[in-house]
């Protein structure tokens, strides 16, 4: 890689703390490479992503791709931030079962709402996707979205994970927050497009990672117009309206955004069909899966995890060179110091 024309090209800004990102651009400068991505190591990772970033940013280069279809698009799950040992829109669930149960005295009575009530967290989520479903439209819905926008945001910055002591929001990736900067300094836009849920992502993702709501895509509930003492509300109804995993994906991705991406991250089989929709462009692109392999700092788990299995992903990973980033081996820090 010809380090001297990417330090140019990378147009990052000497001394920026990069544990939490700004979406406000910044005056480019040049930055020694050894600056650029901070908490990765000299790994193969790295100089694959920073090598795409250097090809489509080259005008008048080969792979030369023009600032507006410069799309990268992000799994949350996983991917940006954890999700072991349960995905944490799952804790907010169970939180608001627990919260909400005085007004529904029937759920004593009834699975998988009298598991969490009497404390058995994990017996409630083995009961599976059904069950979970069926609490998110429980304790999802209901209320406009301007209140449930309320409701996660104060649970959000008060929320800890349950073995790592951290508030949830910083239980972050720093290794991914620095590949958000490097993309959206060489003129990308970066998409989140994950299973989570749309207006639950969007509360935090900006103050987060830097993503603003507009560019969040998940699964979300069919919502529908009201008057509200005379007042215009849209109200979250107790209904599926679209689930955005698997083959979800690129569908959101084309009803969103318009536009295939030239770049996709992700971390599970959930993302396979993104990363697969990706590759298949005519122009260059760059397909990268989240390995978790550090069971002291993280977890390690991929092919037979009921969260975030990677099993087929790894195969088709290694069939069609696609970047697989090896958490344990090149990653120097796993969280955000601060």
């Amino acid at each position: 890689m010809k380090f001297n024309r990417l330090y140019i090209i990378l147009g990052l800004v000497s001394g920026v703390s990069t544990s939490t990102i700004s979406a406000k651009e910044s005056a480019p400068k040049t930055t020694p490479v050894t600056q650029v991505m901070p908490s990765w190591n000299a790994a193969k990772s790295k100089a694959e992503i920073l090598k795409f970033i250097e090809n489509v940013s080259e005008e008048g280069g080969e792979h030369y791709v023009k600032p507006g279809d410069r799309i990268a698009v992000f799994d949350n799950d996983g991917t940006l931030w954890a999700e072991q040992p349960v995905y944490f829109q799952a804790m907010y669930t169970l939180d608001r079962v627990r919260k909400m149960a005085p007004q529904h005295p029937d759920w004593k009575d009834k699975e998988p709402f009298k598991s969490v009530l009497a404390g058995d967290d994990n017996k409630a989520l083995a009961q599976g996707e059904p069950a979970l479903i069926e609490m998110v439209k429980a304790t999802h819905s209901g209320m406009t979205t301007e209140e449930f926008s309320a409701s996660v945001r104060q649970w959000i910055h008060t929320a800890k994970h349950p073995t790592s002591g951290k508030l949830l929001k910083q239980m972050v990736y720093q290794p991914m927050l620095e590949v958000l900067e490097v993309l959206r300094n060489n003129d990308f836009k970066t998409y989140i497009v994950s299973g989570g849920g749309i207006d639950f992502m969007r509360v935090f993702t900006e103050e987060v990672y830097g993503i603003p709501p507009e560019q969040v895509i998940g699964s979300s509930i069919e919502v529908k117009f009201e008057m509200r003492a005379g007042v215009p509300v849209i109200v979250r109804e107790p209904k599926i309206g679209f689930i955005d995993d698997k083959e979800g994906k690129p569908i959101g991705i084309h009803t969103h955004i318009g536009k295939r991406p030239i770049a996709a991250f992700g971390n599970s089989d959930g993302d396979l069909q993104m990363l697969q929709w990706t590759a298949a462009g005519k122009g260059p692109s760059l397909c990268v899966y989240v390995h978790h392999t550090d069971a002291e700092r993280e977890w390690a788990y991929d092919r037979d995890s009921h969260i975030g299995k990677l099993d087929k992903g790894l195969d088709e990973a290694k069939a069609k060179g696609w970047t697989v980033i090896d958490m344990k081996a090149e990653w120097k820090t796993i969280f955000p110091e601060k």
